[in-house]
């Protein structure tokens, strides 16, 4: 936990360092000014003052009635105004310290959240599938902004606390040592509770951030599938998977919090028991030995509060602690994790054509032989032919084209492309030369031009145009009253779902890639549209790789290739001739297809 607060707070260090200083004025002053008080105190009760500042404040005093003679009671106006600097000097340590505390905590939590989303940048498929998504997003916004209230807390008030503790003890022994032994008594009390509450309350912190992951996930599901959920009309569905997600978290965070709960009537019991003791103790001192007066029983009340009271925010600060270290444990362990796809030692970046070949490629999610999502996967295509991707819903077509680009890795054979393993490119410019078009089509938030140019940030408006003519997105974005300039709505909802997958199309045909993969992208254009597509893909650009997955034959029956998939096995490879002919199943379907299965 220390060590990510110290690496992340580089930058801010002078900040944090300058904190305590700033904080051991304020709590100085605290200390001292009750000494004051004592000392107006006995002289309003006509007695001379015994404090340790009363020699001190007997030179102002006396100063002051020689420059001032007629003026009564000029004691008053003495103690006031150093009162008063000593109470605004304070004041200045309080505010400079908590402005300093604030910009290191948050350029603290900056710099995690900065070093946090960058490595999950890194993270493959499966390092983004152990963790979830939901929970990512938890450690990026709740966990770090724990960790930065602790740390804020640790830089201001662990050192405050504390300070006003050892001054406000050194002055109560100063002013009466035999009073004094009744805070030093109380201290280990307090401490001892707080140990017991501290590790009762850890465990159901941790509980509760795994909870708050579901609950973003659920949150996360039905905000950005609202339209089917309304489709549904399964509000109510949702409504109750919410609440009970909600009641785990609230049931977690109550055990949590009935705990902590505990601690501050224990504190306050404790604080005010003592300041009664010393009440008591300190009237009998003076009623009946005529040991100490009136202001002496006032700073040890004084101090008393003081003394018990710092306790009480080291107490908040532990249990402030507690949580941050559930968070800072989460945060720690994306931060540890290890992406599991990386380059080897000696990457080449220059990728010589877009041939593919699969040799007895076997790729299990689970790493577990027996889950096998594919299993021995052999075959070999040319640069520029195109492939067809054929089979029913979990065969493993789209697992098999995850292997291309490193989405995965595979766990036994290899995948070549241009005749070299993939694992030996950069991974930069391995996926450089390979275009996906996803299955779960995404638009982001900004212009068309905006979306488009994530394909190639230096696209001119001439290329843009050329990758949309071939993905037939130009005729109707040129629709639109803006154009290339249209503002996409967050997720592409202003766009069809169609025109959607044209656009990333020629997103990804920007790129200039030497390897295209069409993952079901044109399900949701009509047959006329995808037909024109494929014709443009193959008179344009004929040295382009072109994988499309599918499950409409008549978007694949021109493929040089097509490889029919059952359950992660290749059935057959060939022609659509080639397949009529071989597999009574494609057969079947293609008939089904296209004549109703007559």
């Amino acid at each position: 936990m220390w060590k990510l607060y110290f690496k992340h707070s580089k930058g801010y260090r002078a900040q944090a360092l300058l904190t305590p200083v700033f904080v051991a004025i304020e709590a100085l002053i605290e200390a001292i000014l009750p000494l004051f008080m004592a000392d107006v105190i006995d002289r309003a009760s006509g007695l001379e003052p015994s404090s340790i500042i009363s020699g001190f404040m007997n030179n102002v005093v006396n100063y002051f009635e020689w420059l001032f003679p007629q003026t009564p009671n000029v004691y008053v106006y003495c103690y006031g105004v150093i009162m008063l600097i000593l109470a605004l000097l304070a004041l200045m340590g309080g505010v400079v310290s908590g402005i300093l505390a604030t910009n290191a905590s948050s350029g603290f939590a900056k710099s995690v959240r900065k070093d946090l989303y960058y490595h999950i940048q890194d993270y493959s498929f499966e390092n983004i599938d152990r963790f979830s998504t939901s929970s990512l997003i938890t450690r990026l916004t709740t966990d770090i902004t724990n960790c930065q209230q602790s740390f804020q807390m640790t830089t201001r008030i662990s050192f405050r606390a504390p300070l006003i503790f050892i001054f406000s003890l050194i002055m109560a022994f100063l002013a009466n040592s035999r009073l004094a032994w009744v805070f030093v008594i109380a201290s280990p009390i307090l401490v001892i509770l707080l140990i017991i509450i501290i590790t009762k309350a850890n465990p159901y912190f941790k509980k509760m951030f795994k909870k708050y992951d579901h609950l973003n996930l659920i949150v996360q599901e039905n905000i950005t599938g609202i339209r089917t959920v309304k489709s549904y009309v399964n509000e109510d569905l949702e409504n109750k998977k919410f609440e009970h997600a909600s009641s785990e978290v609230a049931s977690n965070s109550k055990m949590a919090e009935k705990i902590i709960a505990l601690n501050s009537p224990v504190m306050m019991f404790i604080i005010y028991a003592s300041v009664t003791i010393v009440a008591f103790v300190g009237s009998l001192m003076i009623a009946r030995d005529g040991y100490g007066e009136g202001s002496t029983l006032y700073l040890f009340i004084t101090y008393a509060i003081q003394i018990l009271s710092a306790l009480m925010m080291v107490s908040m600060v532990f249990m402030m602690l507690v949580m941050a270290k559930a968070s800072t444990d989460r945060i720690i362990e994306a931060l540890n994790e290890v992406p599991t796809i990386q380059n080897c030692s000696s990457p080449l970046y220059e990728i010589k054509d877009g041939s593919v070949e699969f040799k007895d490629v076997s790729f299990s999610y689970l790493h577990d032989d027996d889950k096998l999502a594919l299993k021995n996967i052999s075959f070999k295509v040319e640069s520029g032919m195109v492939v067809g991707i054929f089979g029913s819903t979990g065969s493993g077509k789209t697992t098999l084209m995850n292997l291309i680009p490193r989405l995965y890795d595979v766990n036994q054979g290899e995948v070549l492309v241009g005749g070299v393993n993939v694992k030996d490119y950069d991974i930069k410019s391995l996926r450089d030369q390979v275009s996906m078009v996803l299955q779960k089509n995404v638009l982001f938030s900004g212009t068309i031009k905006d979306n488009l140019r994530w394909g190639n940030k230096d696209a001119t408006d001439e290329e843009l145009i050329a990758a949309c003519k071939l993905a037939q997105a130009d005729e109707f974005i040129s629709r639109f009253n803006d154009g290339y300039d249209t503002y996409i709505e967050q997720g592409g909802t202003n766009v069809s779902g169609g025109q959607k997958q044209r656009i990333c199309i020629a997103r990804a045909l920007l790129k200039k890639p030497k390897i295209l993969i069409l993952d079901d992208s044109t399900s949701a254009v009509d047959t006329k549209t995808d037909a024109l597509i494929r014709k443009a893909f193959k008179e344009e650009i004929p040295s382009t790789t072109k994988f499309i997955i599918t499950q409409r034959i008549s978007s694949v029956e021109d493929a040089d290739i097509i490889l029919f998939m059952v359950d992660g096995k290749i059935a057959n490879i060939g022609t659509h001739e080639q397949l009529l002919k071989e597999n009574e199943v494609y057969k079947k379907i293609y008939l089904a297809q296209t004549k109703g299965g007559k």
